[in-house]
């Protein structure tokens, strides 16, 4: 079927905003096509180019931000503890792994969140829900709720401040990688941490130290290099006027690229392969994500890679798994098996926080460190069983001292969570509940 990139206008278009200013939308979405790109398509080749290593075993990827950003949180503080963390877990997963790993972010451009119901209710007044910064903003009033065309325009804005300070920290060597003992390791001082596993932090620590003091010996170069690593950006493509605004064509390369971010993906509330989102995402030439939960069957997966990748290209579809602890043992294997038999080329993702969402006696949602660790470690047990590749991990997290998630060697209970509760939406690991993380994932990965 042809495709462009208004295609998927034709299609039914789940949790679609509810713009009702037709006019002031059509302004918004033809100032956005007249701006430059927020990424290149060199960049989404060479991400794509990575993704295809990583699907043959070759590389782990760990994709990681916030769940919904706002666009009050584009500052320089909030950004530099966002990416310190994700590169210190990288470390702690390139020791673990014995693999490059490939840094994604979730972050310029995660301003959007689907939404299960179009109106939201307190206190006996009705709004719009809460749509995510490129739609309309959170606090609960007429002004805030109203659904704004021109958030599109400042969405845009925040991601490339954003995307700009990402890569000037970047070019110029940010974060003391050489110097874990730098990092915030209090969890290791923790009563509740068993003297077994404390032992094994300290020892990769140590053993992450004395890597970087070897290559730091070796000469300036080396070390430069070291020190400038890459990060790709991803969000969910779930605003398909802000998508389709930034999908262009580019000199001497064939097909159109969406070029508001080097990694789109679908979520598991829009992977309609008769839908608007797979419609769309079917005809661009970045790598796609897709979100798959424990409804999907073999057959559903099959379809999507139908729609999205029906050359098989490797490189092309990362499937996101996002079951649960409770589910992941039984419901991953016959996907995978599926997949498999079918020789589809694919990078297969645990995402263990979606599925492991629950809520306090007080409504408050929270999620645990434990059923987090366990839905990953289920994950690989089960890739191991079944011969296929651990390919990496999604996560929902934060450098901040949030009190989101309970569990963990702090110990957070759900009486702390009102601490320091800062999500709009979905909650995340804080910062050394992250790093802690990434110690428990190595481990399993050096099982």
């Amino acid at each position: 079927m042809t495709w462009s990139p208004e295609s998927w206008k034709s299609r039914p278009i789940a949790h679609a905003p509810p713009y009702d200013d037709a006019d002031a939308l059509d302004e918004a979405v033809t100032q956005l096509k007249r701006l430059p790109p927020l990424v290149t398509s060199f960049e989404v080749e060479r991400l794509k180019s990575q993704i295809a290593e990583a699907q043959r075993g070759e590389r782990l990827v760990l994709q990681g931000g916030d769940c919904a950003e706002t666009l009050d949180d584009c500052t320089p503080d909030v950004i530099t503890r966002k990416l310190k963390i994700l590169l210190q877990m990288s470390m702690v997963l390139i020791h673990g792994a014995q693999r490059p790993v490939v840094r994604i972010g979730r972050f310029a451009g995660q301003y959007a969140k689907p939404r299960s119901k179009p109106l939201e209710k307190q206190g006996g007044k009705e709004l719009p829900s809460y749509f995510g910064d490129l739609v309309n903003r959170a606090p609960f009033d007429e002004s805030s709720r109203k659904v704004d065309p021109q958030l599109l325009l400042e969405g845009y804005k925040h991601a490339g401040l954003t995307l700009n300070f990402i890569r000037s920290l970047v070019v110029s060597g940010f974060a003391d990688l050489h110097h874990p003992e730098y990092w915030d390791l209090a969890f290791l001082e923790s009563a509740s941490l068993d003297d077994e596993l404390r032992e094994q932090y300290r020892a990769t620590v140590e053993e992450v130290s004395a890597a970087l003091r070897f290559m730091q010996a070796l000469g300036e170069q080396t070390v430069d290099e070291l020190s400038r690593v890459e990060f790709f950006t991803s969000h969910e493509g779930l605003n398909l006027y802000y998508e389709s605004s930034q999908t262009r064509t580019v000199p001497r390369r064939e097909g159109w690229y969406d070029l508001s971010t080097h990694l789109p993906w679908i979520g598991e509330r829009t992977r309609d392969p008769d839908g608007a989102h797979v419609e769309f995402f079917r005809g661009i030439r970045n790598p796609v994500g897709a979100k798959v939960g424990p409804t999907a069957s073999g057959d559903d997966v099959i379809r999507l890679l139908d729609a999205l990748n029906p050359d098989d290209e490797p490189g092309k579809i990362v499937l996101i798994t996002r079951m649960g602890a409770g589910h992941i043992r039984d419901g991953l294997p016959p996907i995978l098996e599926r997949v498999q038999k079918e020789g589809r080329t694919v990078l297969w993702m645990s995402d263990p926080m979606h599925g492991n969402t629950v809520s306090t006696s007080s409504g408050r949602k929270t999620r645990d460190f434990d059923a987090v660790l366990d839905e990953i470690e289920g994950a690989i047990a089960v890739h191991q069983g079944v011969g296929t590749v651990f390919g990496g991990v999604h996560f929902e997290l934060t450098g901040d001292d949030v009190t989101e998630c309970t569990g963990g060697a702090e110990g957070l209970t759900e009486d702390d969570l009102e601490r320091n509760y800062a999500s709009l939406c979905d909650p995340r690991l804080n910062y050394r509940q992250s790093l802690e993380m990434s110690f428990r994932i190595a481990r399993s990965l050096q099982r």
